[in-house]
């Protein structure tokens, strides 16, 4: 399997990204310069705004659920119109969003964190039919949202924690129960970052400052791992014609420019040829 550069522009902090099956396009965030970013018939294409933007789910063809420092908002792709769904921390200016994903019930999850990694500053937030709910409290840095395929068990990390976390849902996609702890990666100095399910159920992580991204089973055994040319992977996503391809974010941040100098693929987006088959990321239920 060889990584490729899927987009050369270089991110700040790039995560969030998202196939979207109805489009069979490529989307995701660079969350520090305000821009989702996509390509056009291979051509570099990007939407500004005017607060931080970090995820979003798919909620018809041409629309997609976003979140911001601010608020959950609807986004129409082709008009570039945004439409209001709900207010997120918005009272908190300090705050902002970070990693989220949809659910296979539909739901969309959404962590948030302290704009300097204030510690505790955070939650995590699953948005369901017209209503955001309060998860879980207490997080420094949310990553990892991911799910089993058949809706039984939701992923999350608290990267400062360096471990992983599973926690088993109901029928509707609500946490039952406390969190277990679904990876440990403190003995090998790991920080868990974002993360996708294949169509399997194994976990792809990204881990931020090892450059890499690595393959778990879902019993949490490692499988494998596979390395990119940059430090900071942020997040991966299964997608391509038949979601065999897997991307990946990466991000500058908190690399000095000596080292950008030397190494200029950091930030940029990856691609590579699978023989993994990933699951289509679930609309969400507006």
């Amino acid at each position: 399997m060889t990584v490729s550069v899927h987009d050369a522009r270089p991110c700040a902090l790039g995560e969030g990204p998202l196939w979207h099956p109805e489009r069979q396009q490529f989307f995701w965030f660079d969350i520090l310069s305000k821009r989702l970013m996509t390509q056009n018939g291979g051509k570099p294409h990007h939407w500004q705004f005017d607060d931080l933007v970090s995820a979003a789910g798919w909620a018809s063809k041409d629309e997609l659920l976003i979140a911001s420092e601010k608020e959950l908002f609807l986004f129409n792709l082709e008009t570039g119109t945004s439409d209001s769904i709900c207010p997120l921390e918005a009272d908190t200016p300090t705050t902002r969003s970070n990693d989220g994903r949809a659910d296979t019930q539909g739901g969309f999850w959404i962590g948030t964190m302290g704009k300097s990694a204030e510690r505790f500053a955070g939650a995590i937030y699953r948005y369901y039919k017209g209503e955001l709910r309060e998860l879980f409290v207490g997080t420094t840095i949310p990553n990892s949202i991911c799910f089993a395929p058949d809706g039984s068990r939701a992923y999350y990390a608290d990267t400062v924690t360096g471990q992983i976390m599973a926690v088993d849902l109901d029928h509707d996609g609500w946490p039952t129960g406390n969190m277990d702890i679904f990876l440990d990666l403190r003995a090998d100095g790991l920080n868990p970052d974002g993360s996708v399910t294949d169509a399997a159920g194994n976990l792809w992580n990204a881990q931020w400052g090892a450059s890499r991204v690595a393959q778990y089973s879902p019993d949490g055994v490692f499988l494998q791992t596979i390395g990119f040319p940059a430090q900071h992977t942020s997040c991966p996503a299964f997608g391509g014609p038949d979601l065999t391809t897997l991307f990946c974010t990466s991000a500058r941040q908190g690399i000095d420019s000596e080292t950008l100098a030397a190494e200029p693929l950091n930030g940029q987006t990856f691609a590579l040829q699978t023989n993994i088959k990933g699951q289509p990321e679930p609309r969400v239920i507006l």
